[in-house]
């Protein structure tokens, strides 16, 4: 499935969330998924935006559930739209932030990790992370299309905003 199969214009995400990545002397602070969709990589925290939440309600919510802290100064720093050959549709909000309000906390759905930004794992991660995530971190807005057969990446299509 590549992206020029889907009808974008019509697409409608089945689940909406959202990610963030707190930034802080640099170091970015990410997390060992224990559960759910993708577990057993190395993300940021987040997850699925509740009825009635908006999307910043949500990523400082998941933030203080799975790690036990508040993210300060959060940016909306772009939207990820995934397509499956299974059929879920995730939009995916972004967010940067500059610190966190506490020391991060193992939880039963993640384990902190400071990693430098520099060294940020790829490898260990979602396929499509290593396109967007340098945008994010220099500040740069996006938006980007994925299609996806499990965790296998089968095409992008990623635009920086001006």
């Amino acid at each position: 499935m590549t992206i020029r199969d889907i009808d974008w214009t019509t697409w409608q995400p089945e689940q909406e969330a959202t990610l963030v990545f707190i930034v802080r002397d640099g170091h970015v602070l990410l997390i060992h998924k224990k559960r759910g969709l993708g577990a057993g990589k190395i993300n940021g925290p987040g997850g699925r935006i509740d009825e009635g939440e908006s999307p910043v309600e949500c990523a400082v919510r998941e933030v203080e559930e799975e790690l036990g802290v508040t993210p300060l100064d959060l940016q909306h720093r772009g939207k990820l739209r995934f397509q499956f050959t299974n059929g879920l549709a995730l939009l995916v909000h972004v967010f940067w932030a500059g610190d966190c309000d506490g020391r991060p906390q193992e939880s039963d759905e993640a384990t902190p990790l400071w990693v430098p930004v520099e060294q940020v794992p790829f490898d260990h991660m979602w396929e499509d992370d290593r396109h967007w995530f340098p945008l994010m971190l220099r500040g740069t807005p996006f938006e980007g299309r994925f299609t996806f057969d499990g965790d296998s990446l089968l095409d992008l299509e990623l635009s920086p905003l001006s």
